[in-house]
């Protein structure tokens, strides 16, 4: 069972309706008690850091997540704010991250303009994942941000360019992040959703 938390941001019905279209079980969370049923949980996100950490720690369910995904090593995928707030911490706000990948949100440079990046883009595999399976390697997703994950090279998944280079998925141990947004990634983020159930 998928666990699509809802603590107030993200694009929860369009990762609703794709997993219902793909015919697997799947359950938007809103409150503790629904997480103990899910097996895999995604945690969407979009606007500031600072924002989307004070909203998940509002929710009431930051307990029970740090419990299943640190205590009980449930699969999880933050998608773009949602894989931002997992780092340890970021410059676009003071709170500190979940720290569940090791690694900081940092500002784009001053050359990388014009910002946010929005748009699509193709990304570059770095290392075998299942999350991959059967992509397209010329695939394209949909990004808009303005921060970007910095973490260690073995935590690098894939990378994308834009005027630099910077990571779009990283993986540390059950935790899973992406930068783009599969939710609006048509054919490419359908396969990376449905390889994130399966596996």
């Amino acid at each position: 069972m998928i666990g699509i938390i809802d603590y107030g941001l993200g694009n929860i019905k369009a990762f609703a309706n794709l997993y219902k279209r793909l015919n697997i079980p799947h359950l938007v969370v809103d409150a503790p008690g629904k997480l103990e049923k899910a097996s895999k949980i995604i945690l969407p996100g979009v606007g500031t850091f600072d924002y989307a950490i004070n909203l998940l720690n509002r929710s009431g369910m930051r307990d029970m997540l740090e419990e299943m995904v640190k205590g009980k090593s449930v699969p999880v995928l933050g998608v773009c704010v949602g894989m931002q707030i997992m780092a340890e911490s970021s410059e676009e706000g003071k709170s500190e991250g979940l720290g569940w990948i090791p690694g900081a949100v940092l500002r784009f440079p001053e050359h990388v303009k014009p910002l946010p990046h929005m748009g699509w883009n193709q990304i570059e595999i770095q290392h075998d994942d299942p999350i991959f399976v059967g992509l397209d390697p010329k695939a394209r997703f949909y990004f808009l941000h303005s921060f970007y994950f910095e973490c260690d090279e073995p935590f690098c998944l894939a990378v994308t360019d834009y005027r630099m280079r910077f990571v779009c998925v990283a993986r540390h141990r059950n935790v899973y992040g992406i930068q783009f947004h599969p939710e609006k990634s048509h054919a490419a983020g359908i396969s990376i959703l449905k390889n994130f159930a399966n596996s």
